[in-house]
């Protein structure tokens, strides 16, 4: 793997473990790759870590569906998912694939190296 990537990659694991929104899951397999870097083990754990993020990352359609959900109320609140929804239909109407949450907006630019890393 190409150091600039490594070293970008690296900076953007810290950057999501960090991160407010940032799942268990996610946050773990951060962990793991990071530990992972430079050992036999680095291939078979960035496939891992890949695969945690493309499953992780939230797509705006999956993101407006919960807001405007049930669940989206409990999670939310009642007036926060309402809030959650407006944003998620402006940012979509915007061009936005993805939650724009910290925790999705750096999957997003860690994916983007996807094809650099494995």
């Amino acid at each position: 793997m190409d150091k600039n990537v490594l070293d970008y990659v690296v900076e953007k694991s810290h950057e999501l473990m960090n991160a407010p929104t940032c799942s268990k899951e996610t946050k773990e397999a951060a962990e793991a790759w990071l530990n992972a870097v430079g050992t036999e083990k680095e291939a078979e754990v960035t496939r891992s870590y890949v695969a945690e993020l493309e499953e992780d990352i939230m797509p705006i359609d999956t993101l407006i569906g919960f807001a405007e959900s049930e669940g989206g109320a409990q999670v939310f609140g009642a007036d926060k998912a309402k809030e959650v929804a407006a944003h998620a239909r402006e940012i979509k109407s915007a061009g936005a694939a993805y939650c724009d949450c910290p925790a999705c907006v750096v999957v997003a630019e860690i994916l983007e190296k996807k094809d650099m890393l494995l």
